[in-house]
């Protein structure tokens, strides 16, 4: 049998080369895609974790699964191996009960997520997780009970008890937000020696000597460095360089910039910028802090006045402002950067919706990549390379 002078068969073998050549790359392309999970903070149904494909020719994330079953998972952290991802867990947060932290595999890159367990994180409306580089502790910050914890890791990603508990004391100047502890983020030093935790209601980063293989932690040599009184210390983020922190801090609506010394792990305060515009006379609070992977760029979010706050950075790591650029919805809670750094996506909870924005390699500003897309409460994003 013969088709315009030509084998069928011939036809066939042509077909399915070039089928097979179409599958191979559609599988290539979406491998060299990162994989972006976003978690919608609410309870029952409505809690879960989203993945999508980030496209980094056109900014566009493109939605792979959702995972259900995760109940307000408030802030999430992958493991350096990307076989696992952590996430907050809690039927009511911020309630009587300690939430939960729970441990998920990665079932490939198909955003898909198997639950492993869960452990208790020791405090109440838990607000952050960071997984050590050797993936054997998950720390935890709680903000209502002011307390931090070090959970263990199993080789299978599993979560044991914590194995250490720390509760911090003190208040700060404002009585209607700092008076009493609020650990609001507990970030891992780049050497992993290290860790770091912003209190707000004490107005301090209180600094913790790290032995990952115990999942113990022990006051450094300095215990912990003021911030400006009032100011209420949010995240923090190390610059790439590993010589500099960044600290956002939630009610003075700025961003103070730290000497890091690796060798003894002390801060050295050298700026503070304003994240919001000198004319700006409302209500606004800072929430989250990133830095493009070339060290040259920093980002903040306003929450009120409901923008990005971008800087540039110097050799020095001081910091200069490019602009304040708003956040295309209500509420801009968390940011994260693509592994190029060529795009920022922005988490604006209570508005419902993620937007994404190009970063201009050369000057750090933000242009819109489209119209936002919409999830219930997004409260925390993390790109999987």
């Amino acid at each position: 049998m013969t088709f315009h002078g030509r084998p069928v068969l011939f036809l066939c073998t042509i077909l399915c080369v070039m089928g097979a050549m179409t599958t191979t790359a559609t599988q290539t392309t979406m491998a060299d895609e990162p994989l972006v999970f976003i978690s919608a903070f609410g309870a029952g149904d409505t809690g879960a974790i989203h993945a999508f494909q980030w496209d980094l020719k056109s900014g566009v994330l493109k939605p792979v699964h959702r995972n259900a079953g995760a109940e307000h998972p408030f802030f999430l952290a992958l493991s350096r191996n990307k076989r696992f991802l952590y996430s907050i867990h809690a039927k009511q947060f911020g309630g009587t009960e300690p939430e939960q932290v729970a441990a998920y595999e990665l079932i490939g890159r198909t955003g898909q997520l198997k639950l492993l367990n869960r452990q208790s994180g020791r405090g109440t409306a838990a607000c952050y997780l960071d997984v050590d580089a050797t993936g054997k502790t998950v720390l935890v910050a709680n903000y209502s009970s002011g307390n931090v914890a070090a959970l263990p890791v199993g080789n299978d990603g599993s979560l044991g008890e914590a194995a250490t508990f720390i509760q911090h004391a003190g208040s700060s100047v404002n009585p209607a937000r700092q008076k009493e502890p609020h650990a609001h983020c507990f970030v891992i030093s780049p050497d992993n020696r290290f860790a770091f935790a912003a209190d707000l209601g004490l107005d301090q980063i209180l600094c913790y000597r790290l032995d990952a293989a115990k999942a113990a932690l022990t006051p450094n040599r300095q215990p912990f460095v003021r911030t400006t009184p009032g100011a209420g210390p949010r995240h923090l983020t190390f610059h790439p360089d590993g010589k500099h922190v960044y600290v956002i801090n939630e009610i003075g609506n700025t961003v103070t910039l730290f000497d890091y010394l690796p060798e003894s792990g002390m801060l050295v305060e050298q700026q503070s910028i304003s994240t919001v515009p000198k004319d700006f006379d409302g209500t606004s609070h800072t929430a989250d802090v990133k830095i493009t992977p070339n060290g040259r760029f920093l980002y903040g979010t306003n929450r009120g006045h409901d923008s990005i706050a971008a800087y540039r950075l110097a050799a020095d790591g001081r910091l200069t402002l490019i602009e304040i650029e708003p956040s295309l919805g209500k509420g801009p809670q968390n940011l994260a950067i693509a592994p190029g750094g060529e795009w920022l996506a922005c988490a604006n909870m209570p508005g419902n919706n993620v937007a994404v924005f190009k970063i201009d390699p050369q000057t750090g500003a933000l242009t819109s990549a489209g119209a936002p897309i919409s999830i219930p409460s997004p409260s925390c994003i993390m790109v999987l390379p």
